[in-house]
């Protein structure tokens, strides 16, 4: 048997190709990202398929419960589109004279809804007027960081979504062009020169995801493998992004941080 592991970095219109491949060869186990479970589950209900996801995978129809997933797929929700209010939170003790933020969304992701409802709703609690940024496409998000500056926010949260991920790069070099305050989902942005992130730890998602993998293959029913939650979140901080921002970052925030990059 072969076990096959691919990552879709936001090419959602070549997974079904992709998926039926890997079905037809067939594997053992398919392992992925939201995208590819979904367009998996749509082809095969017989081949096991482990996910690593930032959604919630019974509103997306990926399985019955995290309890009892049912059906041939399980894996690991590690919910990162739910802390929205938490970024946000951390955003205010960062810049906390703070009053428009800005939220660049992705109106294609599958909860893009959701994350907007309670992206809006933390907002209004803070007091603060919440401006959308909707872009799919490289084209859109250069327009939504041009369109941004011609009344530049106090700061900017970029929603967890696949897309954004896949275009960590052009994101992070739009913000230090436009020199807006960033709060990124995951540590890869601050690391690749993005201001601050805070969410759970993916590495540690995809390694929960490899455990399972293993066990599917040693034997075990997907259906019976509850879906997991990782209990690690990360706040990592690009002190040199910080300086070149002029801002000073809270000793409380220094000393919270699981990780400075210098």
């Amino acid at each position: 048997m072969a076990v096959e592991y691919h990552y879709s970095g936001g090419q959602d219109g070549q997974l079904p190709a992709l998926v039926a491949d890997l079905v037809h060869r067939p594997v053992a186990v398919i392992v992925g990202n939201t995208l590819l479970a979904i367009a998996a589950k749509k082809i095969t209900s017989t081949i096991p398929i482990v996910f690593a996801t930032a959604a919630d995978p019974v509103k997306l129809g990926l399985v019955a419960s995290f309890n009892r997933p049912g059906g041939n797929t399980t894996g690991v929700s590690f919910m990162s589109a739910a802390m929205e209010p938490k970024r946000l939170g951390v955003l205010q003790e960062l810049l906390p004279r703070t009053k428009v933020i800005a939220a660049l969304v992705d109106p294609n992701f599958l909860t893009s809804a959701d994350q907007l409802r309670d992206l809006q709703n933390a907002a209004s609690g803070l007091g603060w007027q919440i401006r959308i940024f909707p872009a799919s496409t490289e084209r859109e998000l250069d327009n939504a960081f041009a369109l941004m500056a011609q009344q530049p926010p106090d700061a900017l949260t970029v929603s967890a979504v696949p897309f954004f991920a896949a275009q960590l790069n052009q994101i992070v070099g739009l913000a230090a062009r436009y020199s807006v305050p960033t709060m990124y989902p995951i540590r890869q942005f601050p690391a690749a020169g993005g201001l601050i992130s805070y969410g759970d730890s993916i590495s540690d998602a995809f390694r929960v995801a490899g455990v399972y993998t293993g066990r599917i293959l040693k034997g075990e029913n997907p259906a019976d493998l509850p879906v997991l939650q990782p209990t690690k979140f990360e706040l990592t901080i690009n002190t040199k992004t910080a300086k070149a921002l002029g801002l000073e970052i809270p000793d409380r925030l220094l000393a919270l941080a699981d990780e400075l990059i210098e």
